[in-house]
């Protein structure tokens, strides 16, 4: 609590821009921080965010920006007292992405940056839409219904990594299979383009087979061929559905009601297309599956989404990127990303490989060589989530002139119906030999995980 700045907005009262990305893993916080941020200066509580993944905006992808000369505007004012107007700029601006086809990976994005004076913004409204017994989404009330999801362990292989930071195939892929895997609920075709600005809301009246079960909600832009391309998606260990400070195990059968904010998005659907909400117990590897296979049945719920006007043009602007003269180096391995889901058929298990190699540089002015590399690997059974493990290996290499050292990780966390276990080693070498070696094995009570 002590480090989570929400139990005491007001203790803050310094001017405060924050920036994120819709491609980062801390996009929520910037609308929650200008939302509520009341002792700061006036005109002194800002937001930003931009399509990027988890980099600098100047040199971010997609559509970097010049991020340094507005952070050189902030402090100016800020800092030096100086009258250059930040402190009317609008509260929020963000980029609104256009729809486009799944990839997991963007180095453009179309889109259109809009801003709006107060936040939350008077221009939003909510849309609620009713799921129905007929698998789609619509306006008003809808008549009970009951169905039931068992989603597979291995659902979610196509949701990407949570903060995509680094060059590669990081983002969200075509959805489908993960929707066949799940319980969806399909719109009408949109009649227009639609704004989404704003975490939308779902609210599910459900229940579990199980007392330790988890949920996971995508909100989709389906194209009219099929293709699904995730908007935005949440996730809830069910054991904290009213409490993250005192979680409280599910009564098997028992009927509950539940509601989850999805993650903040600013997505722009064309009119043709339809949304799709699609609900899971599973939701791997971004989330550690529950101990035992778990049966969902949801009997009502709701869709909630903050609509803005459409804006037929940018509503602001940025300089273009700017930086110091770059790093001088010559590369003597050059970086390379990758992803890689295989099956199985013997044995049926899932492997999810991830191979980030960041490459291997000289410094042209010391000579120093750097360079580094990792591996990980997330394996399960569909059908049993105990079967459940995840691998990390890092390597990380200096040298120069005649001596050369080298730091290995390895790491590893499995799970039975009671514990964790992580193991661990972490080796450096200087030149071929072990200079140093430490291992560790720690067991930790699952709980209400």
């Amino acid at each position: 609590k002590h480090g989570s700045v929400c139990e005491d907005y007001d203790a803050i009262e310094a001017a405060v821009l924050a920036v994120g990305g819709w491609g980062d893993a801390y996009k929520n916080a910037v609308s929650r921080l200008v939302a509520n941020l009341k002792n700061t200066p006036k005109g002194g509580a800002k937001g930003l965010i931009g399509p990027w993944i988890h980099k600098y905006p100047h040199f971010a992808k997609p559509n970097p920006i010049g991020f340094l000369q507005e952070a050189v505007r902030w402090w100016d004012h800020w800092l030096k007292d100086i009258d250059n107007g930040v402190e009317n700029a609008p509260a929020m601006r963000q980029f609104v992405m256009d729809s486009e086809r799944p990839k997991p990976w963007y180095e453009t994005r179309s889109g259109t940056w809009i801003a709006d004076k107060t936040w939350p913004s008077k221009a939003i409204r909510t849309k609620k839409l009713a799921l129905t017994g007929e698998r789609t989404l619509k306006a008003g009330k809808a008549k009970p219904f009951e169905f039931s999801v068992a989603s597979p362990a291995d659902t979610g292989l196509d949701g990407g990594e949570y903060c995509a930071i680094y060059w590669g195939p990081e983002l969200a892929g075509d959805q489908r299979r993960d929707d066949a895997l799940s319980l969806t609920f399909d719109s009408a075709p949109l009649g227009e383009a639609t704004d989404i600005v704003g975490g939308p809301v779902v609210r599910l009246r459900l229940k579990s087979d199980r007392p330790v079960a988890q949920i996971a909600v995508r909100l989709c832009d389906v194209y009219p061929d099929g293709a699904s391309t995730r908007i935005t998606y949440g996730v809830l260990n069910l054991c904290h559905r009213d409490s993250h400070e005192t979680p409280k195990k599910l009564k098997p059968g028992e009927w509950v009601d539940v509601a989850l904010r999805l993650d903040d998005i600013a997505w722009r659907a064309p009119a043709g297309n339809r949304l799709r909400l699609s609900i899971s117990p599973a939701y791997w590897p971004m989330v550690w599956p529950s101990p035992e296979p778990v049966t969902l049945t949801i009997c009502e719920g709701s869709l909630e989404l903050p609509i803005r006007p459409t804006a037929s043009e940018d509503e602001g602007s940025f300089e273009a990127p700017e930086a110091a003269a770059p790093w001088r180096i010559e590369t003597l391995r050059p970086a390379s990303n990758q992803r890689r889901i295989e099956r199985d058929v013997g044995t049926g298990i899932v492997k999810l490989t991830i191979e980030d190699d960041f490459g291997e540089n000289r410094d042209k002015d010391h000579g120093l060589v750097h360079g580094s590399r990792m591996r990980e690997t997330w394996t399960i059974h569909p059908d049993d989530p105990l079967t459940a493990t995840g691998e990390a290996w890092w390597e990380q290499n200096y040298s120069r002139g005649d001596w050369s050292t080298r730091l290995v990780t390895t790491t590893s966390m499995k799970a039975d119906l009671k514990a964790f276990s992580v193991e661990g080693q972490v080796e450096a070498f200087e030149g071929h030999k072990t200079v140093f070696r430490r291992q560790y094995r720690e067991s930790v009570p699952r709980g209400f995980l």
